[in-house]
């Protein structure tokens, strides 16, 4: 028998498409800033005993920002936290957050709201050599616009930073890194299309109904017209 979360991905994914070709290839997440950022990746303490997560190196990554289902500002939406490295022969490696809870049972669970100074969740888990592994960013500093246009002025201004974290299983949250927006990214409003289950990090794989759930949606945008614009 079909995984149930797999069969209702499928029945999503018809709609997914229609609201794709609307938005010109994203059903979610339509209108959002890209931004130019670092991630430093600091390792565990104490180890993860999962590489990706325990390295030390630093790396110019693409950030996108965005509202979920495109409301405007100032009502609540669910917003994402998307962030593209460098990977091994030139794929990608890309993670994508969206405003969570932080506890053991709310950090699985999306959380309308207004300002992007927030926690950000992976929501889904990854597949790893530690066990179930999710991640997450929480906010350096306050009052950070969730509007695509303000944001990215805050983010010339500097006022833009998360430290991200992991957690393995229902543990703590552990930091490992920090993510340092610069400024809107150049040349401006790339085409970036985001995948957490083809490019999740070495060693950590997509797992659980969410992953089996997110993937037909993810494979209805990729072949659905052109990205909009950001």
């Amino acid at each position: 028998m079909r995984d149930l979360a797999g069969v209702a991905g499928g029945l999503v994914a018809v709609p997914f498409g229609a609201v794709a070709r609307w938005r010109r290839g994203r059903p979610l997440h339509p209108r959002g800033a890209v931004l130019d950022a670092v991630l430093d990746r600091r390792g565990g303490s104490p180890s993860f005993g999962v590489p990706w997560l325990d390295e030390v190196r630093s790396d110019r990554v693409v950030v996108r920002m965005s509202r979920g289902a495109g409301l405007p500002a100032p009502l609540p939406d669910v917003l994402g936290l998307a962030v593209r490295l460098p990977g091994a022969a030139g794929s990608p490696v890309d993670l994508l957050l969206s405003t969570s809870g932080r506890g053991p049972l709310t950090r699985r669970v999306p959380v309308p709201r207004r300002d992007a100074a927030a926690v950000y969740g992976s929501i889904m888990a990854y597949r790893t050599a530690a066990g179930p592994v999710r991640l997450a960013a929480f906010p350096e500093r306050t009052g950070i616009p969730s509007d695509p246009a303000p944001l990215a002025v805050a983010a010339e201004r500097g006022a833009v930073a998360f430290t991200v974290a992991a957690a393995v299983g229902s543990g703590g949250w552990r930091p490992f890194a920090l993510l340092r927006v610069e400024g809107a990214h150049r040349p401006p409003a790339p085409a970036v299309r985001f995948d957490a289950v083809r490019h999740a990090p070495p060693g950590l794989a997509a797992d659980g109904p969410l992953a089996r759930f997110r993937e037909p949606a993810y494979a209805i945008a990729r072949q659905v017209g052109r990205p909009s614009r950001q």
